[in-house]
This record gives C-alpha cells, structure tokens and sequence, in this order.
C-alpha cells in the first residue's frame, strides 16, 4: 500500500458521528501563561516558554499553526507539509524522521502526527519537548488539537476564534445544502483504481452531516473502511455525487471520469456533480476541513437546483 493510502488508513480511527451538537467549539479566550501544560498523545507535555523554533512533521498541525498565527515561530516543517506556500517545507520525513536532523535545527518544540520509533522518547531525552497529536477521532478531538497547539505556542485566543468560526460556517454550509436536496449517494474516490471511504471514516462522517448515502458502505467488508470498489459496483450503485480526492496525484478529472466505460450514464457525470478536491484536504483534519465542507454543500445545492 502507498504512502498515499498509509496516510488514508491513519483516518479509519476517524470513525464517530458528527452531529450537530458536536460541531460546537469551545470560547474559553484566557491567555495561555508559560510553562504550559498539554495532555496529548504522548501524554502530559510541558513548553517552558513561548517557543520561537517550532519544528511541525505533522501537515495537519502545520496549517493549524499558520492558521492560528505561530507561522512565524516555525522554522521547518516536513516534506509533506505543502499548506500553506509559505511554510519551511525541508525533507524532514515524518514517517522514517531523523532524530539527529531535527535535533540539529535547535527546536524548542517539535508537532507530530507519527510516534514511529519512539521518535518522542528520543527527543525527549534530549530535553526537546513533543507535541504527538495522532489523528483526530471526532470532530470536537480536531477542534481540541487547534487548542491544544494555541496553548503550547501562546496563541489561545486565536485558536479559539478558529474553531468557532469553523464551527459556524460548517453548520451554516451543512443547513443550507441540506434544505435543498435529500435522499442523495455519494462516491468518494481516492484514487483511480476505486479505493473509496466508509462513512465510518472521517471524510465519511462529513457525508453523514450532509445525509447522504455513501456507496462504499456496502462494499466494506473484512474491517476494512477503505474497501476497493469495482466498476460495475460504481456503475450499478450510480451515485448522484462524485468527489475526486484523486486530482493532484493522479490528474483526474470530470472529463477522465465521463471517459471511462459505462460511466457517463451515471447520474452524478450527467448532472456535473463531481467535486475535483485537492487531495490532501480531504486526508486532514485541521482548518481547511472547511474547504471540503464548502465544496461538498456548493455540489449539493447545485445539485438541488437540477
């Protein structure tokens, strides 16, 4: 399996409903003194002062930082950190790190998404303290993890209008699309041979908020929740939306997807209702999950417009 869908599998844990009341964020705005204390991944975690060298190994935690207004005390981030432009992007791995590469930037904190090797140990006996937020479980664990960041790097109040103004717009996005259209399935595709997402994915649950059917939950089988469809069950399933998380990797389109055999009768290439995603938005769970909301919702309601 790629490093793509290592990636993918990392979000199955992604698995509890996002109801509506789940979507609310906390609005506690105090300061955050130093040292700070964070409960995370590798448990209880303390940052002695404000750091000023922030090393990010997490995609994820790299948009959150820059979101939230530490971009400027972060002074490398790893070769998969691609958002935003701006970020220090070096070919620091988070998957194979190197303890001795990131110990030589002198940071005075270190955010990862992977615990590989005891790669928290090791820096931490080197007395660099390690922020490991794994991949978010439920939509509140993601908001938690935005927070958990503005405390460890001074930036609380931030963090805290970020996810609030997540919060809103996702239910804004979520009512307006779903007072338009109902009873609607979707396909999402992560790449072109058919791997698809169960609604017992993150990405899945995001479909959830709007009701819809996700065609890949029929096919899942064996725990996984990245089944492989195959052509006749897409075509036979005939899903009314199409989201491509497959465009950057792989150069698919709405055109590539008309093309291929058979598809061009289904519902969701007659309408045009195929969303072209980038493909890491719809792997992360940090700000721009609102980016996915926005473009699943504008398909809907376009989609309800028919």
């Amino acid at each position: 399996m790629s490093r793509r869908f290592a990636l993918a599998a990392t979000l199955s844990v992604l698995a509890a409903a996002l109801s509506s009341a789940a979507l609310a964020a906390p609005t506690d705005t105090r300061a955050a003194p130093f040292p700070a204390t964070v409960t995370v991944d590798n448990g209880k975690v303390t940052i002695p002062r404000r750091p000023s060298r922030i090393v990010s190994l997490s995609p994820t935690a790299t948009e959150t930082l820059f979101a939230i207004g530490a971009g400027d005390q972060v002074v490398a981030v790893d070769d998969q950190s691609d958002f935003p432009k701006s970020a220090p992007r070096t070919s620091l791995s988070g998957y194979t790190p190197n303890v001795e590469a990131i110990a030589a930037l002198r940071p005075d904190l270190v955010v990862i998404a992977f615990d590989p090797k005891g790669l928290s140990d090791a820096l931490g006996r080197l007395r660099i303290p390690v922020v490991f937020q794994n991949a978010a479980p439920t939509l509140p664990a993601a908001y938690r993890q935005i927070r958990q960041l503005g405390k460890a790097t001074g930036h609380v109040r931030e963090a805290n209008r970020l996810t609030s103004k997540m919060t809103r717009r996702i239910a804004t996005i979520v009512a307006k699309a779903r007072s338009r259209v109902s009873n609607a399935s979707v396909y999402h595709e992560l790449d072109p041979t058919l791997y698809s997402a169960t609604s017992k994915t993150f990405v899945g649950r995001v479909y959830t908020l709007f009701g819809l059917e996700n065609i890949a939950d029929a096919a899942s089988s064996g725990g996984s929740q990245y089944p492989q469809l195959s052509p006749e069950y897409v075509i036979a399933s005939n899903p009314d939306l199409i989201v491509l998380a497959d465009t950057v990797c792989c150069d698919q389109k709405p055109q590539t997807v008309a093309a291929r055999p058979g598809w061009s009768r289904l519902d969701a290439v007659r309408s045009g209702s195929i969303v072209r995603l980038d493909d890491s938005i719809a792997s992360r769970w940090g700000p721009r999950l609102v980016n996915l909301v926005r473009a699943v919702g504008t398909a809907l309601i376009r989609l309800g417009q028919q």
